[in-house]
């Protein structure tokens, strides 16, 4: 479930966009401002709003500590500001003097790139704000952009409708047809892609155009050989054009914004439409989720901000694994998930899923593990997740002890399916069908026969 908590109404034109740090929300707009708020009140903090373009602010985003936020606008300026302050850190000048569409940080701070609407993408050393690269996409112009996880190379998009991967050099390594009619976004999920082969890592993009459409993509990267850009799937939840999309911190859900005004959230592993938001009353150009709290900001044309709030039901959708059937040590990180909600322990989901928390991690942790590696800081919280904890392993050990030890395998001591005995008499080999327990639906024990070719 997801409800709609306030509305911010201070901009006087257009909303372009809106960007989360871990404690403030930034917006900015065609009246040139930018503006802060706290995440605790949605207050206006007292240095805002946040003046020195002197056109339009097309796009703003904070760096990953969130103590710097650029912004940039048809000034053909790019400016970096303190927010502790609101002072000017640097104004950075595009070299043509061209509008200025879009910014973004590097996973490490050390870079900021911007593009403009003549094609021209420049690489800045957010360090020392000085001009580090600049290069330039064949057609159209630059409107959208974002940085890979690990930061070894980033992807613009033109409104053209191409795709073009970047590495830290400034050099062209692909250039993708993505959307016929121009692309309006782009954004990575910050999650690797579950299930990858050893030695390579997968994280998804997905891109937005003004063909209705957003598309999702699997980059894979290996050290050795580089990339690979792949097409996975289209998702056609709006009927006119898509101007926004944003990935949640964990990966789990993608938001896009259309002229159709209105947002659609995706659940990224089934691409199924989770909600449908509809309370703008005009272009939806803009969309974010925050880092570390389920909340999601969407700006529109209607001059309004409007914040939503996701109930912890929406992460716990799935169903609890079968436990006589799976033991828990078996569990993935999302069925762990899943218990966490179904115990009341839903504030413990984003903690456990950012640290990778299967069910054999689960059932060896500790209250030191608690308090010091996961930094759960309630010693009320820490005891009730011990307390349950505890029961599982109990549960664990009495599933255990009723199934006969020939049962169970005795390398990886899980229940084996299809086990066969295999002995060898000179050339002749003879085979045994050995029964086998499995848990029955309303019987108790039942018993079966296996007969697969080797092994449990």
């Amino acid at each position: 479930m997801v409800k709609l908590i306030h509305t911010l109404a201070d901009h006087d034109d257009d909303v372009n966009c809106c960007a989360f740090s871990s404690s403030l929300l930034a917006t900015c707009s065609l009246d040139k401002t930018i503006r802060l708020y706290s995440l605790s009140d949605f207050t206006e903090v007292p240095y805002s709003p946040l003046k020195f373009h002197t056109y339009a602010v097309h796009c703003c985003c904070f760096s990953p500590s969130g103590h710097i936020l650029a912004s940039c606008s048809t000034d053909g300026t790019t400016v970096l500001w303190d927010v502790q302050n609101g002072q000017i850190l640097a104004v950075m000048e595009q070299p043509s003097g061209s509008p200025v569409r879009v910014c973004r940080f590097s996973p490490d701070s050390t870079c900021l790139v911007s593009g403009a609407s003549d094609g021209t993408v420049v690489l800045w050393n957010a360090q020392s704000y000085k001009l580090h690269r600049c290069a330039s996409v064949k057609d159209g112009s630059l409107v959208a952009c974002a940085f890979s996880p690990p930061g070894n190379l980033f992807v613009t998009g033109s409104s053209c409708g191409d795709l073009t991967v970047w590495d830290d050099k400034m050099r062209c390594l692909h250039n993708e047809k993505a959307h016929d009619l121009g692309i309006t976004c782009c954004d990575f999920s910050s999650q690797p892609v579950p299930g990858g082969e050893e030695g390579l890592q997968f994280f998804q993009l997905a891109s937005c155009g003004q063909d209705c459409q957003i598309k999702i993509w699997v980059i894979s990267f290996i050290h050795i050989l580089g990339f690979e850009l792949k097409y996975k799937s289209t998702l056609t939840g709006h009927c006119a054009p898509v101007l926004a999309c944003a990935f949640s911190h964990d990966g789990q859900m993608l938001v896009s914004g259309s002229v159709d005004k209105s947002v659609i959230v995706y659940d990224t592993n089934t691409e199924n439409i989770l909600h449908t938001l509809t309370q703008h009353t005009r272009y939806v150009t803009t969309c974010a989720f925050a880092p570390n709290i389920l909340l999601l900001a969407t700006g529109s044309m209607d001059k309004t901000v409007k914040i939503w709030q996701f109930e912890k039901e929406t992460l716990c959708q799935a169903k609890i694994p079968d436990q006589p059937k799976q033991f828990t040590e078996n569990w993935s990180e999302d069925d762990v998930s899943n218990w966490l909600c179904t115990e009341g322990l839903e504030d413990l989901v984003d903690i456990f899923k950012m640290n990778n928390i299967d069910g054999r991690e689960l059932l060896n942790l500790t209250k030191e593990s608690l308090a010091d590696d996961l930094k759960i800081e309630s010693l009320g919280l820490r005891s009730k997740v011990l307390r349950k904890i505890e029961e599982l392993r109990t549960k664990v050990k009495t599933l255990s002890s009723e199934i006969p030890d020939e049962f169970i395998c005795p390398i990886t001591r899980e229940l084996m399916k299809d086990p066969v005995i295999a002995s060898v008499f000179g050339r002749r080999r003879q085979r045994h069908l050995t029964p086998v327990l499995l848990p029955g639906k309303s019987h108790g024990w039942r018993s079966l026969v296996g007969c697969s070719p080797w092994g449990c």
